[in-house]
């Protein structure tokens, strides 16, 4: 195909959010696993079709694999922060691609705090040393540091990287961010991992047409992440348009009769068309349309 034909044949069809996995950190059985999630900017022509792996949590090689997908059809990865539920599977794709003649090295997007302890604290004790070499992080991936402008750009999509209050160890906070961006025609807040900090974070619940939260349904909670108990405290209009997930196995409250969209599901997912309004979007078997007719019904109220 010429390049004059492919740069017709080039748009977009489609911009989809799959949940991998969307539990916690600590996940086992019931057919889930952690929370990290794959952005698929699908094009006509298939060599254009790019996939941003939000968070790379130690179970990627099996959550990866039976969404059907390998190491190195992921082009692209954010971290938002250094627990191995978000950075344990980075050894696997780091070795998947770097040993595969085929692969091209991943692009690493991560705020540069982020960064400055990944190799170092995190990866370095089982990657550093390969036949003949020394290696760092750069050996395995095109690291894309993101600095004190807190945002980057994805195949045309702006990502705001949002400090969100994980840990506080009594000295300094853990770096960790969510993300706040755009596809089509809805904005979308992914908080990671957060504590429930309502008057920190109800700027980007009021921006987000669209809100996937962290939720702790442990029957022993910690003070790390935002409780259930907390959320369904929050203004209906809020919950109407928030989806619950990193919650823990077991039974879980009715989400929906508490006015939220519910909590995600593994292997759900979510269509964004750039050229329709986010009432339009077309929706199948598992996949969302938005907004979903509960949120209508509250607002109208």
């Amino acid at each position: 195909m010429s390049d004059v034909a492919e740069n017709v044949l080039s748009p977009v069809v489609i911009m989809q959010l799959l949940f991998l996995g969307s539990g916690s950190a600590f996940t086992v059985g019931e057919g889930n696993y952690q929370c990290n999630i794959l952005l698929t900017q699908e094009s006509i022509v298939p060599s254009r079709t790019k996939r941003l792996l939000l968070d790379c949590g130690s179970d990627i090689r099996f959550s990866l694999y039976e969404a059907g997908f390998k190491p190195s059809d992921v082009t692209d990865i954010y971290i938002s922060h250094l627990h191995s539920d978000h950075v344990g599977g980075l050894e696997y794709m780091g070795f998947s691609t770097f040993f595969n003649p085929s692969c091209q090295s991943p692009n690493l997007y991560a705020s540069k705090d982020v960064l400055g302890d990944l190799w170092e604290r995190s990866l370095s004790g089982g990657m550093r040393s390969i036949e003949g070499d020394i290696t760092t992080l750069d050996t395995f991936f095109q690291v894309r540091p993101v600095g004190q402008e807190r945002c980057f750009a994805w195949e045309g999509i702006q990502f705001e990287l949002i400090s969100v209050p994980h840990i506080h160890n009594g000295y300094d906070l853990m770096p960790t961010y969510g993300l706040l961006f755009r596809l089509g025609k809805t904005t979308i807040f992914l908080t990671t991992d957060t504590q429930f900090a309502p008057h920190a974070l109800e700027p980007f619940y009021r921006q987000a047409d669209l809100i996937f939260h962290d939720c702790e349904t442990s029957l022993f909670p910690t003070p790390v992440h935002a409780q259930y108990e907390q959320l369904v405290t929050l203004p209906p209009e809020i919950k109407a348009k928030m989806w619950l997930c990193g919650y823990q196995p077991g039974k879980k409250p009715d989400a929906k009769a508490d006015v939220f969209l519910g909590f995600v599901q593994r292997g759900q997912r979510f269509n964004f068309h750039a050229d329709e309004q986010p009432e339009e979007l077309v929706s199948f078997a598992s996949v969302q349309t938005f907004p979903p007719l509960e949120r209508l019904k509250v607002l109208a109220s």
